[in-house]
């Protein structure tokens, strides 16, 4: 399995849903980076399952142990691993999918590629379960990233049809995007939001699931941050976004509206502000040519529903070669995208810094 990735900063991540444990090693960070424990501590119980009737039920703290590269709260430049145990997991739930594909999961092509070996309970290495060590190693790259000055956050951007209100793309203040972290269900309009929350627990009373997704935004950039073409920042956002588990939707700035528009409509006329660079609009979100052009970065993402759901869907039988019907039991998040948020922030910050140690740009961390 591909589970390793990065540049200068390279993530190893590892385990299965129900096993032992999940984790990670980083390689590549430098020597007396600050570790706040208690930030990674905070970060990692926002993506916890099991703190409401919005998520699954299995209760997970995502608590970690760090094994090695840490020594007296400073990293010591050589691998930082941290295991983080699985204790609630209940693998006889799961028994009755080693033939029954599950619909919308990687059964049938997991089991295909693996030759019928792999870990089968809970999705195993496919499992959202494997985010946990996304958002660690996020919370790692936040605090490098602060050094710079570059604050990342997100917030729910819909739920089926309610609609969060968007971020000001020419940037908002970075106190709004921390306090998002704060909130446990990160809105910036929290009427939309409580439409939201009860939209995702009517999906949960009909046995169904619901999709949505996540509006993302990287301030004080430095301008020429990114390659063109193969390592342009987009290509390399979308490589880590893409890899989380339910990701089906990816688009920057305007995304799929510069269909719709025309060439007076959809650049962004330049000025000086001072010495500075800056841009009237932002509908390129920040990012020319693959690179960027000091703006702030956005993007949003889309997540699929989950796909386990109660209901009763149509399937295979492996094993016996049959047509059959599934319905799935037991625990399983109605909507992904409200755990969902520390995971694009994590990756989102975790590719920038590994982009800004490549490039060498000023700045220290």
């Amino acid at each position: 399995m591909s589970g390793v990735y990065g540049r200068k900063i390279k993530m190893t991540i590892f385990g299965e849903s129900h096993g032992a444990s999940i984790g990670l090693v980083i390689d590549g960070l430098p020597p007396g980076l600050g570790i706040d424990i208690d930030f990674i501590k905070r970060e990692m119980e926002r993506r916890a399952p099991g703190r409401n009737l919005l998520s699954t039920q299995r209760q997970e703290k995502d608590a970690f142990l760090i094994q090695s590269g840490v020594f007296e709260g400073r990293t010591t430049g050589t691998p930082l691993c941290a295991l983080i145990p699985n204790s609630d997991s209940h693998s006889k739930d799961y028994s009755i999918l080693k033939d029954n594909m599950r619909p919308g999961h990687a059964d049938y092509s997991g089991k295909i590629k693996y030759k019928g070996f792999n870990d089968y309970r809970g999705g195993g290495h496919f499992s959202g379960r494997l985010t946990a060590p996304l958002v660690f190693m996020g919370a790692v790259a936040k605090q490098a990233l602060a050094r710079y000055g570059i604050v990342i956050g997100a917030h729910i951007n819909n739920v089926g049809e309610i609609f969060d209100r968007k971020f000001d793309p020419l940037g908002e203040e970075t106190e709004l995007l921390m306090s998002l972290r704060q909130k446990e269900f990160a809105v910036l309009d929290d009427v939309r939001g409580a439409e939201m929350q009860a939209l995702i627990l009517e999906a949960r009373e009909r046995q169904d699931s619901i999709g949505g997704s996540i509006e993302c935004m990287a301030l004080n950039l430095p301008a020429g941050l990114g390659e063109p073409f193969f390592d342009s920042l987009e290509s390399r956002l979308a490589h880590v976004l893409f890899s989380i588990p339910a990701v089906k939707g990816l688009e920057f700035g305007m995304g799929f509206g510069f269909c719709r528009s025309t060439g007076s409509q959809a650049n962004d006329p330049l000025y000086y502000d001072g010495d500075s660079v800056r841009t009237e609009t932002n509908n390129n979100g920040g990012i020319l040519g693959g690179i960027t052009n000091g703006m702030p970065v956005v993007f949003k993402v889309g997540f699929k529903p989950t796909p386990s759901i109660s209901l009763p869907q149509k399937t295979i039988n492996v094993s016996e070669h049959t047509n059959t019907v599934l319905e799935i039991k037991g625990r399983h998040d109605p909507c992904i995208v409200q755990r969902a948020v520390p995971v694009v922030e994590g990756v989102t910050a975790w590719t920038v810094l590994d982009m800004l140690l490549t490039a060498d740009i000023d700045g220290e961390v």
